[in-house]
C-alpha cells in the first residue's frame, strides 16, 4: 500500500518516459542541486532526474539561510529563484523526493546501483571549530545553528540561546553571516515581526536583554583589519537600525603604506574605511540606553572563559592581540600574535568561522579541505588528484565540491561545470550505457524506501506546506509563518 501511494505521488513522471532513460539522482535540493537538475534537463532530453533531500522542504539556504530582514533579497529569491526551481521540480522528467536521508534511509552504494549518475549537492551541514580550550561550554553556538534557529529550520527549533542573562554577546567572524546575526540581535523586534522570522525566535528576541537593554556586540577578527570587512552594502544596513551606535577604536584604523596603496586602488574598500572612520570619530557620542555594536580588530581568540556561578557556561573570551607583518616570500601581510592578552566578558558567543561539509559512508573525502576530492565535479577515488582514479557515475556540486564559498548564483556556474563533465563522460563512453545496462531509478528507489517504511514527500506535499505557511503568515501580517517542527511539517504535508 505504501509503495502504491508513493508511485501515485510521482505517477505523472512515469507516464512520459522512454523505456530506458538516463537515470540521474541529485542529492540535495538547494541551489546547487536545482541548478544541476535544470542543466541536466536541458542537456539531456531523455533523462529522468530525481532530487532527493532529507528535509520535507526544498530550496536549502534560500529558505533557511537568508536573513529575514533582507526583504529585497527575499523578494528576489521568491520571484526569481524559487519560481525557477519550482518549474524544474514540476517538469515531467523531474521529481522532488523529500524526507529521505542519505546514509540512513538509503546508502550511497544503493543509489549508485539504482541510477546511472549520482550528483551529490547536499552542501555543508556542520561547522568549523577553533580548537581552543572551553569551546564546549554552554552559551557557545555556531552561526549555522543560530541562523537555522531564527529561520525556522526544524533541526534547530530547540536551540534555546541564552539572551537574558547578559547584555553582551561576542560574534567571532566578520563575513555576511556574522553581519546578519548582529543585525537580527540588534534590530527592533517591531520591525522583525513583519518578516518571516520564526515565531519562537521572535518571542525570544522580544524578551532579550542583549537587544533591548544597553549592551554591546564585540566583533573579533583573527585575520587582520578593516580591509577584510565584507562589502560596503552589508555594513551600511546597520545604519538603518534605530538607536544603534557603531563603535570602533581609532587605533584599529591606522594605515600602513601598503594599506594606503590598496585603498587607492579599491573604491569599495575605500568606502568601507571611510564608514568605519566615521564610526570611530563618533564613538564618544554615546547616550544611555543606546544599543552598541563594537567592531574589534586585531584580536585572536585564545580560550573561552567559564562562569564562576554557572559552571560550564561561557563568561568571556580571552584574546591575543595581533599585529600585521609581511609574510616572507609572499609579499602579503598576515596577523601574528604579540603575546599580549585581554579578556572580553560576555554571556553568549556565536562563532561565524565557516560551515563544513560532512562525509558519508562510501564517499571519498578530503578532511583538511572539507570537500569531496574532484576534478571539475568528477569524484576522485582518493585525495591524490590522480585523474585516472575516478568514481564512475559519481559527481559533486556546490559547497561539497568547492567548499562553503560564493553566493547563491555561484552555484549556477558550479552546476554548469559538473553537468559539462557528465555530458563529456557520456559522449566518451565513460559511463555505462542506458541500453546495455538499464537501471530502475525512481521506481527502484521508491520501492526500496517503501520496504523500509520511509515516508517520502513529493513536491505537491511541499506545496501544501507552502500554502499553509502563507495562510498563517497572512493572519499575522507576515510574508509567511514557517512550520518549524518535523511533526508540523509532516502532518501538513500528508493532509
Amino acid at each position: 500500500m505504501a509503495l502504491f501511494r508513493a508511485k501515485n505521488l510521482f505517477s505523472r513522471s512515469f507516464s512520459s518516459l522512454s523505456s530506458n532513460p538516463l537515470r540521474v539522482c541529485v542529492v540535495g535540493s538547494g541551489p546547487a542541486g536545482f541548478y544541476t537538475a535544470e542543466k541536466m534537463l536541458k542537456a539531456h532530453q531523455g533523462a529522468e532526474i530525481d532530487i532527493v533531500d532529507r528535509l520535507p522542504t526544498p530550496f536549502g539556504l534560500v529558505r533557511s539561510g537568508v536573513a529575514p530582514d533582507h526583504p529585497e533579497t527575499k523578494d528576489y529569491f521568491q520571484q526569481i529563484v524559487v519560481n525557477q526551481f519550482s518549474r524544474v521540480a514540476q517538469n515531467d522528467r523531474c521529481s522532488f523526493i523529500g524526507n529521505v536521508t542519505l546514509g540512513s534511509s538509503i546508502s550511497l552504494s544503493e543509489l549508485r546501483e539504482l541510477y546511472h549518475v549520482v550528483v551529490l549537492a547536499y552542501g555543508a551541514e556542520s561547522d568549523r571549530v577553533l580548537g581552543i580550550p572551553g569551546e564546549g561550554f554552554s552559551g557557545i553556538h555556531s552561526a549555522r545553528e543560530f541562523v537555522w534557529w531564527y529561520n525556522g529550520h526544524p533541526d534547530c527549533k530547540n536551540l534555546d540561546p541564552d539572551l537574558k542573562s547578559s547584555d553582551t554577546a561576542v560574534i567571532l567572524g566578520q563575513g555576511n553571516v556574522a553581519l546578519d546575526i548582529a543585525r537580527i540581535l540588534l534590530r527592533p523586534t517591531t520591525e522583525l515581526a513583519k518578516t518571516d522570522i520564526a515565531r519562537h525566535a521572535l518571542t525570544a528576541l522580544e524578551e532579550s536583554s542583549i537587544s533591548l537593554i544597553a549592551g554591546k556586540f564585540i566583533w573579533l577578527e583573527d585575520v587582520g583589519q578593516y580591509k577584510q570587512l565584507v562589502l560596503q552594502k552589508s555594513y551600511v544596513k546597520f545604519l538603518s537600525i534605530k538607536d544603534l551606535k557603531v563603535c570602533i577604536q581609532e587605533s584599529d584604523l591606522l594605515k600602513t603604506p601598503a594599506d594606503e596603496e590598496e585603498l587607492k586602488n579599491n573604491r569599495i574598500q575605500r568606502r568601507v574605511y571611510e564608514l568605519l572612520s566615521k564610526a570611530a570619530l563618533g564613538a564618544s557620542l554615546s547616550s544611555s540606553g543606546q544599543r552598541e555594536l563594537h567592531f574589534v580588530f586585531f584580536r585572536k581568540p585564545d580560550r573561552f572563559l567559564s562562569s564562576s556561578d554557572r559552571i560550564g557556561h561561557v563568561a568571556g573570551v580571552r584574546c591575543e592581540k595581533t599585529i600585521l607583518k609581511e609574510s616572507i616570500g609572499s609579499g602579503k601581510q598576515i596577523a601574528v600574535g604579540t603575546g599580549q592578552f585581554e579578556d572580553l566578558e560576555c554571556g553568549m558567543v556565536l562563532k561565524s568561522i565557516g560551515y563544513k561539509s560532512v562525509p558519508i559512508d562510501g564517499l571519498p573525502f578530503d578532511h583538511p579541505k572539507g570537500i569531496v576530492p574532484n576534478i571539475q565535479g568528477r569524484v576522485l577515488s582518493n585525495t591524490t588528484e590522480n585523474p585516472t582514479l575516478l568514481e564512475e557515475g559519481l559527481y559533486v556540486c556546490g559547497w561539497l565540491k568547492r567548499g562553503p564559498t560564493g553566493i547563491i548564483a555561484t552555484n549556477l556556474y558550479c552546476a554548469e561545470e559538473t553537468v559539462a563533465s557528465i555530458s563529456e563522460d557520456l559522449e566518451q563512453g565513460l559511463l555505462v550505457s542506458t541500453s546495455s545496462m538499464p537501471k530502475s531509478g525512481r521506481e527502484g528507489l521508491l520501492q526500496l524506501l517503501a520496504e523500509r517504511n520511509v515516508r517520502v514527500l513529493s513536491f505537491s506535499n511541499w506545496e501544501k506546506i507552502d500554502s499553509e505557511e502563507n495562510r498563517l503568515g497572512s493572519l499575522r501580517n507576515k510574508p509567511r509563518e514557517k512550520l518549524t517542527t518535523w511533526e508540523e511539517l509532516l502532518k501538513v504535508a500528508m493532509e
